[in-house]
């Protein structure tokens, strides 16, 4: 399932230029959503094996009661017949656990890339994003443009400017609520 998937995000990595940053970013998305779908197909087939797996216990189980059955009564041909269905559920139970556990440790390496290709996804769009913006301000600094404090610097100093007026205002209301009380005394 995730071999096709792996293919192509081989060759975005591959094909990958300067220019092309927002086709990986858009490759990336759509892989991702992919790879979350299989996730769950994986999920879901892990659970209908584990469902075959119980009606196969269930069925090993009557086969061994049966057999117990038959051997309580002398008919050979019976407890015999018993045997080899009992014996053919315990390979049956044994290849199916062996299937779950195997299923469930490709989920595991399927969740881990799911993560790591939404990490590149993260970068990719946070470098898709400034690489835009340094573009056109490379453009307005060749026009003869003066670049502006960087956003987070502007943020920064609006949070400063904010702090420095909430400490004024309560600087100012403690002085007005002494001075009520000292006109009062």
């Amino acid at each position: 399932m995730f071999d096709g998937l792996k293919a192509r995000l081989d060759r975005l990595l591959r094909e990958r230029g300067p220019a092309e940053a927002r086709d990986y970013a858009a490759g990336l998305r759509e892989a991702l959503i992919e790879a979350r779908l299989g996730i769950t197909g994986m999920r879901d087939a892990i659970a209908r094996t584990e469902g075959e797996l119980a009606a196969e216990r269930k069925q090993l189980a009557d086969a061994e009661r049966r057999g117990r059955l038959a051997a309580e009564v002398p008919d050979a041909e019976t407890v015999a017949l018993a045997e080899r269905f009992a014996a053919r559920h315990r390979e049956r139970v044994l290849v199916l656990e062996r299937k779950v556990v195997v299923q469930r440790e490709e989920l595991v390496l399927a969740e881990r890339e799911v993560q790591e290709m939404s990490a590149q996804y993260r970068g990719a769009a946070r470098g898709k994003e400034s690489a835009s913006i340094d573009a056109a301000w490379r453009d307005l600094e060749a026009a003869g443009e003066a670049r502006p404090a960087s956003d987070t610097d502007r943020l920064a100093a609006e949070a400063d400017r904010r702090r420095k007026d909430e400490a004024v205002e309560a600087q100012l209301a403690y002085l007005k609520k002494k001075m009520g009380k000292e006109g009062k005394t």
